[in-house]
């Protein structure tokens, strides 16, 4: 069983060759538009995707600088509750720093020891 073609579609008393004529009318009569042409399915569907990818954009940027700025009211948190001294012991002496320093080279170190770890693991895998 086949379905009727929808773009085909007569009304009763018409032919399908006279469907966009008026009844009544001769066959030879230019037929006038009374809907507004229709848009192509694929103009539509990109259409409909650039303005998605657009908003995505958007919704994105927006988030990175919600982000951005929820990490930075952190890290300034962060600075005025560890004001406070600390004695830091290294191997060639003690030194005295605020304790914020301290746990942020302790970070920094703790980034190379696993970015040095990671290149390691790297060049034994292309062995």
């Amino acid at each position: 069983m086949t379905t009727p073609d929808p773009q085909r579609a007569t009304t009763p008393g018409t032919t399908p060759s006279s469907s966009s004529a008026p009844t009544g009318s001769s066959p030879t009569a230019p037929a006038t538009p009374s809907a507004p042409p229709v848009v192509s399915p694929p103009s539509a569907a990109a259409a409909r995707q650039s303005r998605g990818h657009r908003r995505g954009r958007g919704i994105g940027i927006g988030l990175a600088a919600a982000l951005l700025i929820f990490v930075t009211v952190v890290l300034v948190l962060f600075v005025l509750f560890n004001t406070q001294t600390v004695d830091i012991s290294l191997v060639f002496g003690n030194v005295q720093a605020p304790l914020v320093l301290a746990l942020v080279i302790a970070a920094v170190l703790g980034g190379l020891v696993v970015g040095m770890a990671g290149l390691a693991l790297r060049a034994r895998r292309r062995d």
